[in-house]
């Protein structure tokens, strides 16, 4: 997934105009978002061909709270650009707080006198009984 010049600019209202002394162009920045999306690998892992990460991280953040990428991907999806459908689900074990019961700690209960270690369990192991030789 690579935006061409001319792809580029029919979704080019879309994006802020550059101002000042910019190192990476929009459509630079467009092609390194597409292959985080595409090759789902972290920010430090883009080639060093498309640009300082942390500068498109950087980008890529201001636009996202904004609401620049919304824009560009409806406008990707409506042009028939590029099929694109992003979804993430992260998941980070310190920012999820676990009941004490969900983490698989012993509770406090009394085991029932009348329960025998192993019954109703299915067995451990099995007989095959095989014929060695023909009788």
């Amino acid at each position: 997934m690579e935006l061409t010049e001319s792809q580029y600019e029919r979704i080019a209202d879309c994006l802020p105009r550059q101002r000042g002394n910019v190192s990476l162009s929009n459509l630079r920045v467009l092609n390194a978002i597409l292959y985080v999306a595409e090759h789902g690998c972290k920010w430090r892992g883009l080639p060093p061909v498309l640009g300082n990460w942390h500068t498109i991280y950087t980008r890529m953040n201001r636009w996202s709270k904004a609401g620049v990428l919304d824009r560009v991907f409806a406008k990707l999806q409506q042009e028939q650009i590029i099929a694109l459908r992003i979804e993430s689900v992260c998941l980070d074990s310190t920012a999820i707080k676990v009941h004490p019961d969900g983490t698989g700690a012993l509770k406090k209960a009394v085991p029932r006198p009348s329960a025998v270690p192993g019954a109703g369990t299915p067995p451990r192991f099995i007989w095959l009984p095989r014929m060695l030789g023909v009788p």
